[in-house]
């Protein structure tokens, strides 16, 4: 039997694979990222097999990211479409050093069983498979910069750690709860770890973010977030067509099947935005707003440093539900250099009296990934102080 990993939310294929337990031990990850984060815990799949047509990053995307990550370069990556597509296969066509198959679903998935044992039997006779210069590198820390990390984050906590102490007992008196916020965030190569600051909130503040959402900063006016009940499906152009085809590519959102320029004009009408940022926050509390204020927060995050989640400079780690929107090919380069506490966008964002949107935002968070240096953190260390001194709420 063999370990087989799907990405994709496709109900008709996993059913099928369900049905030949005989044959497969599936393992399902929604989307890029869960299977990324998945296969980053050490898992090792026989095979893979991907939507190619997801939401955020399609297939191809997914493929070139697993394919370099440490152990996945000899393991197959087939390729699922649920209509002809040919700008897909030209693609995939191309990315022939990732992608090792492309098929179009239905199809006898036993069919699936065979190729895939001849393709491990295949990359068992080859003793020394580079990974392709197509795939994403796996970022690695330099050794000057994981020193600066280790160095600075010690000695600060060592220094700090009376204002730590004086911190957390304010924030116990205040309010009930624990001291310290650990929240899942996305970081380097996709890496999910527990990212730690000082509880700013009430302890149902993640409850009360719905009834909030008129006040993000980076919404637009009169957002909604669309639930997969709330997707109208039928696409007025689709309808227009002959039964069975479609204007554009088929996505499967959530187990509805919608058309994808349909799927595209409904977030538009919804105007769903990525970040989160909320200026004059009701959720937080007297001290709250004092840590916040003064970035006093974010020190837990020194620890986060030292265990190596994170370092001094880079790209903010982002919440899950962020991540997710953000694996598009255009922005997941923002993936491929450090997290960091502080970074590009933070200093750019305080000198912009904290007003800032989503593309400057992703934008700038690709510059650095793709041209931090050690004497560029250096700097951007040295802008952050003075940036730290302003008070706007950002």
């Amino acid at each position: 039997m063999l370990d087989l990993l799907y990405i994709g939310n496709n109900p008709d294929a996993i059913k099928a694979f369900e049905e030949l337990k005989e044959e497969f031990n599936l393992i399902n990850s929604p989307n890029g990222l869960k299977a990324l984060s998945y296969l980053k815990d050490g898992k090792k799949p026989d095979f893979i097999v991907c939507e190619a047509r997801l939401q955020g990053m399609n297939g191809i995307g997914v493929g070139k990211m697993i394919r370099g990550l440490t152990d996945l370069d000899k393991t197959p990556f087939i390729l699922f479409i649920f209509e002809k597509d040919k700008e897909i296969t030209q693609q995939a066509f191309k990315a022939r050093a990732i992608i090792d198959d492309i098929y179009l679903f239905p199809f006898d998935l036993k069919d699936i069983s065979v190729r895939a044992q001849y393709l491990i039997n295949y990359y068992d006779t080859i003793k020394d498979k580079k990974k392709p210069d197509s795939a994403f590198k796996e970022y690695k820390i330099p050794f000057l910069k994981r020193a600066f990390d280790i160095i600075v984050s010690s000695t600060a906590l060592l220094f700090l750690s009376p204002i730590l102490l004086i911190v957390a007992i304010a924030i116990r008196l205040e309010s009930k709860g624990k001291v310290i916020y650990k929240s899942k965030r996305v970081g380097t190569g996709y890496k999910i770890f527990g990212f730690l600051k000082f509880r700013s909130m009430s302890m149902d503040a993640d409850k009360k973010l719905s009834d909030l959402k008129h006040l993000n900063q980076y919404a637009q006016a009169e957002q909604t977030e669309p639930e997969s009940d709330e997707l109208n499906t039928d696409c007025p152009e689709c309808a227009k067509l002959p039964e069975g085809e479609h204007c554009s590519p088929i996505l499967y959102i959530k187990g509805l099947k919608i058309c994808e320029d349909w799927y595209i004009e409904q977030k538009k009408k919804q105007e769903v935005s990525t970040f989160v940022k909320i200026k004059d926050d009701p959720r937080v509390t007297r001290v709250g707003n004092f840590i916040r204020n003064t970035s006093i927060d974010e020190l837990p995050q020194l620890i986060n440093v030292l265990k190596g989640n994170m370092s001094i400079v880079g790209n903010r780690p982002l919440p899950l539900y962020e991540a997710e929107q953000l694996t598009s090919d255009d922005w997941s380069a923002r993936f491929m250099g450090p997290a960091g506490i502080t970074g590009l966008w933070q200093v750019e964002l305080r000198g912009k009296g904290g007003v800032m949107s989503e593309e400057e935002r992703k934008a700038l968070d690709n510059k650095y990934a793709e041209s931090y240096s050690f004497w560029g953190d250096i700097k951007l260390i040295l802008r952050t102080i003075p940036a730290l001194l302003q008070k706007e709420n950002v």
